[in-house]
């Protein structure tokens, strides 16, 4: 899932930027999502001043037309004389308005129970038309690209006001997880062209597990009442600091082929040459290959319950209607986890059904360490989850709250969004996981990682099911020829607002 990029940057210096393991409490966080929804019935959002809102976090007009322009033409010289032709037409009183923190938002009408196109209403009542992205119609690229540039041509050439927005500008995603890092993804792009300051992100949950917006108090649903609420989301994401978030790469590389169905997660790109680690674990890779490259922020996980979620995902899309929102979902979620034999068909049933151990070899990274060592995958593992956050699954913490004389016993450190460590466990049949998940037991601890190689072969399998954040697909598998996915923390961090401020 491409969860990608387009959020905004901290206020002038950043002062309350993260400081080691700011981020928020997640443990907690799970379970309060039900609490929000009822709390925003009331009035919660009331308190927040509709005319005060604006003042903060809308843009002059000659800006903010400037940006939708250049986005709509995907041109910067279009966003330059949009601004100078709105100039015209701005009040006096506008002119030289103080920006405090003016806010962009990303809606996926498509996410959760679908209230994406009344939400947009909503945000073009509360803020402004111009400054509400749809993203059936606008990619997150494409507002960096030509929207953000727009900003940064207008501050080279003297506008104060733009150069301000620019630096002060913060991103709201109204959306799932897999929007969310969408998002994300894109933003990383402006690291990578030291196009500086990056706009921090913050959530509006509209998806089905909302796992990173719990992960930074912005609740687990949607609220009740949610035009009330709203407000207060905007509100809290122009005053709330900012902490860091690590995100990590995953490169795919396959013999020559392709993997069908791509989820925006993964982008096709050239082979790489052979790797080091290949070498030195003597992985031999075919002469011809094809490779994928992908950034998740929660989770990437193989196994059974990705080939849960790729049958549930095509379930939705073939059947829009089943889509009601996030407890129907869920509901038909569970009910088709159990066709795919996760309960109730023994694993040596079917060469589909057994043990990774079958097809899976995991190499490790330790903390403050160069050498890979290989760990051994426990047989009775089905899936295997690679786990940035705490909260997984909607808000559930299969790695648990830890003791500290366990802690030392494995050589674990407490998890942390921000530590450079992902933390992989392994879930056996369902009945085990469905325990993990209803935390009366934790997962099956197996290591915490700095990096990560897995090699797969095919054996009697020709395929397996891979997801990250969500977002799933079906890797083709060659018995004799191994497919690699290396996974490396992205340099730099991730900005999130958070919410629980």
């Amino acid at each position: 899932m491409e969860r990608a990029a387009a959020e905004v940057e901290m206020e002038a210096a950043g002062d309350d930027v993260h400081t080691p393991h700011s981020a928020p409490s997640t443990a907690s966080s799970a379970r309060v999502s039900i609490w929000e929804s009822v709390r925003a019935c009331g009035l919660w959002g009331k308190d927040v001043d509709k005319a005060e809102l604006r003042r903060r976090v809308v843009m002059p007009l000659y800006a903010r037309r400037a940006v939708a322009a250049a986005v709509k033409e995907k041109s910067e010289p279009a966003g330059v004389a949009a601004a100078a032709a709105a100039k015209e037409e701005e009040a006096a009183e506008e002119e030289g308005l103080a920006v405090v923190t003016p806010m962009v938002v990303f809606v996926n009408s498509k996410s959760g129970g679908r209230h994406g196109p009344e939400l947009k209403l909503r945000l073009h009542e509360l803020i402004s038309e111009e400054q509400v992205f749809d993203l059936s119609d606008v990619k997150p690229s494409d507002f960096i690209r030509y929207g953000l540039g727009c900003l940064e041509r207008l501050a080279e050439r003297g506008d104060t006001c733009a150069k301000n927005i620019r630096g002060n500008l913060r991103i709201m995603v109204a959306g799932g997880d897999g929007t969310v890092g969408w998002v994300l993804g894109c933003l990383q792009e402006l690291n990578k062209l030291k196009r500086e300051p990056v706009p921090p992100t913050g959530i509006i949950p509209l998806g089905t597990g909302n796992d990173l917006a719990r992960s930074f108090g912005w609740g687990g649903s949607f609220p009740f009442g949610w035009r009330s609420a709203v407000k207060r989301y905007l509100s809290k994401a122009g005053a709330a600091p900012i902490v860091h978030l690590d995100s990590w790469q995953a490169v795919i590389t396959m013999p020559e082929g392709q993997i069908d169905e791509l989820p925006h997660a993964l982008k096709k790109v050239e082979p790489a040459e052979h790797l080091e680690f290949n070498k030195e674990n003597g992985i031999k890779l075919p002469e011809k290959a094809s490779s994928y490259k992908g950034v998740f922020y929660n989770y990437l996980s193989i196994g059974m319950d990705a080939q849960v979620a790729y049958g549930f995902h095509h379930l939705r899309n073939e059947k829009p209607y089943l889509a009601q929102g996030p407890v129907a979902n869920k509901m038909i979620y569970a009910g088709y986890s159990c066709t795919q034999g996760w309960f109730c068909t023994p694993c040596t049933a079917s060469p589909q059904l057994r043990g990774l151990r079958n097809i899976l070899r995991l190499y490790i990274k330790r903390a403050n360490c160069s050498d890979w060592e290989q760990v051994q995958m426990p047989s009775s593992v089905r899936s295997l989850v690679i786990l940035n956050l705490k909260n997984y699954s909607s808000g559930r913490h299969p790695w648990g709250d830890l003791k500290p004389d366990y802690l030392e016993k494995r050589g674990f450190v407490e998890a942390h969004s921000d530590d450079g460590l992902v933390e992989i466990f392994g879930l056996k049949q369902g009945w085990h996981a469905s325990f993990v998940l209803a935390e009366l037991i934790n997962a099956k601890h197996i290591a915490q990682a700095a990096a990560i190689k897995l090699e797969m072969r095919g054996g009697e399998w020709d395929r397996a099911y891979v997801q990250m954040d969500g977002e799933p697909w079906k890797q083709p598998l060659i018995q004799d020829q191994s497919t690699t996915v290396e996974i490396n923390k992205v340099p730099n961090h991730s900005l999130m607002i958070n919410g629980d401020s």
